[in-house]
């Protein structure tokens, strides 16, 4: 695998990925300078792509265990509905993301606030240019889907430095972080316990189904995207109980022989929940099955194992594919073409 990875790996995917929970500790005890603030009749997160991913888990949470909405945004503007007594946090890791900008300067022009995140660019300008928004920096120099912790743990920091969510004690966040640092070693492509490399092997060639409970749903989605850019693969993501009223039926029947289905699952969801996947587990026979079950104290311990051991096996899948899970050309290209668009 090291072969592969020296051969294929040119933007260092794999060493980004093995600094996920450091940057996501050093992120979540940065200093935030902001007082608390949690009046608002809601939480707009706005972003795209790998910059995007964290308000859905933002979002989880406070489904789970907050006192605020949290919904996310990936269009230009802002939804209709929208007004200025809702926070505005903008996540742009480059903060040139053309839709992130339109929104955040919608939401200034119209009276709202804003709260900016990203390692520089026009976002950091025009936040700074505004008495009532403000952004805070993540460190630069990755593409936005290996630098999560970053983004993540500086979202998470500003939610609780705010109140807008509940932050841990610091020793509970002491202990996910250790327990997280063996998820990660014993996930690692290089002196791991095999398991992403193994998984990686069944996927490729197949159509992949990503299932999970609600409250895995952002993580789930996540392995989508990250299965889209590294390892060039098509992927979709669906929850229970929702497909349980629809998807079932295509993985009961013999179409299902040509996919691969990874289930993500955990505890502390709905019993019946619980029961429904059980039960599928047993009844599915004809694709590639595999059940990855999501260990930690607390959902969001939960959530991030989720996302890191699916980060290892969308890097695996991609160096099996002879993909660069670094590249992203079609992004570029695209990026340029608009450039020229007025």
């Amino acid at each position: 695998m090291q072969s592969l990875i020296d051969k294929l790996d040119s933007g260092d995917m794999t060493g980004f990925t093995r600094s996920f929970v450091d940057d996501l500790e050093n992120a979540i005890n940065s200093e935030i300078q902001i007082g608390e603030d949690n009046d608002w009749s809601g939480v707009l997160c706005i972003g795209m792509g790998g910059s995007g991913a964290g308000g859905g888990f933002l979002g989880s949470l406070a489904d789970s265990d907050g006192g605020l909405p949290f919904v996310t945004w990936s269009d230009y503007g802002l939804p209709s509905w929208w007004g200025p007594d809702w926070l505005v946090i903008a996540t742009s890791y480059s903060g040139e993301t053309e839709e992130t900008l339109d929104g955040a300067v919608t939401a200034l022009e119209n009276g709202g606030t804003v709260i900016g995140i990203s390692s520089g660019g026009q976002l950091s300008d025009i936040l700074g240019s505004s008495d009532d928004s403000v952004c805070i920096s993540v460190p630069g120099g990755q593409t936005p889907r290996s630098a999560f912790g970053h983004i993540f743990g500086t979202q998470l920091a500003v939610c609780w430095k705010l109140g807008l969510l509940p932050a841990p004690p610091a020793e509970e966040l002491q202990s996910m972080m250790d327990r997280l640092r063996t998820i990660s070693a014993n996930s690692d492509l290089i002196g791991g316990d095999g398991m992403a490399a193994n998984l990686a092997s069944t996927l490729s060639g197949r159509g992949i189904g990503i299932i999970s409970p609600g409250e895995l749903g952002p993580a789930a989605y996540r392995f989508v995207c990250q299965l889209n850019e590294n390892s060039d693969s098509f992927a979709r993501s669906t929850e229970v109980p929702e497909m349980n009223h629809n998807e079932i039926i295509a993985w009961m029947s013999s179409n299902a022989e040509s996919q691969a289905l990874v289930v993500l699952s955990c505890e502390g969801i709905n019993p019946r929940t619980m029961s429904r996947i059980d039960w599928m587990m047993e009844q599915i026979s004809g694709p590639v099955v595999w059940r990855i079950e999501c260990e930690g104290d607390s959902l969001l311990e939960r959530m991030l194992y989720a996302s890191h051991v699916t980060d290892w096996i969308s890097i695996a899948l991609a160096l099996m594919n002879g993909v660069d899970p670094s590249q992203m050309d079609s992004i570029v290209g695209l990026k340029a073409h608009l450039s020229k668009v007025q």
